[in-house]
């Protein structure tokens, strides 16, 4: 009986164990909501969407109001027309559109379809860009213009970051202030 005893014991330490190891392991991250901790981002930081960009040209637009009051939600990185937009991250281009207010967009998920990224107002794709399209960091996708809504007389990207949900709307998802990801990679 006596051993017995000890062998319930060390299997309810286990089993103890066992339970505390999933307890840690599906516990929300220290760093919070809103902070992506997704794939691409907690892999390898996010990349600049421009060559060249200099911290004088990234300005933090995100809780800015628009038009109507509503929030931008988003980044505007001015640059002359026609200059080359790259992806930010590995992943799939999942949606190729024309908006009245974005003109020209591009949503580009990443590796694990957590994030959106979202390009717009731009004045054309990039040859041989098409939904489906794997890209990698780095590769055009894109050239800075001004459809849409844009100023035509002040071409710019318009970048935004989307958490997805889990029916992967490419259109639809919780902004997230890229500014802080984009000084990030300018220290790279």
């Amino acid at each position: 009986m006596r051993g017995r005893g000890v062998s319930l014991f060390f299997l309810g330490f286990a089993f103890g164990a066992l339970f505390i190891a999933i307890l840690v392991s599906v516990a929300p991250s220290p760093a919070g909501p809103g902070t992506p901790q997704g794939d691409g981002l907690e892999r390898q930081g996010m990349g600049l969407p421009m060559a060249g960009l200099r911290l004088s040209d990234i300005h933090d637009t995100f809780n800015e109001r628009r038009g109507s009051g509503r929030p931008h939600e988003a980044i505007d990185i001015m640059a002359p027309r026609g200059t080359p937009v790259l992806a930010v991250d590995d992943g799939t281009i999942r949606k190729l559109f024309h908006s009245r207010a974005g003109g020209l967009t591009v949503y580009q998920f990443d590796p694990g379809e957590i994030y959106c990224y979202y390009y717009a107002h731009l004045d054309r794709y990039a040859e041989g860009l098409a939904e489906g399209l794997a890209v990698k960091r780095g590769d055009r996708i894109g050239y800075v213009g001004s459809t849409g809504n844009a100023n035509p007389e002040a071409p710019h990207l318009h970048f935004a970051l989307l958490e997805l949900g889990p029916d992967k709307r490419w259109w639809k998802g919780k902004p997230i202030d890229p500014y802080p990801f984009l000084i990030e990679a300018l220290k790279k």
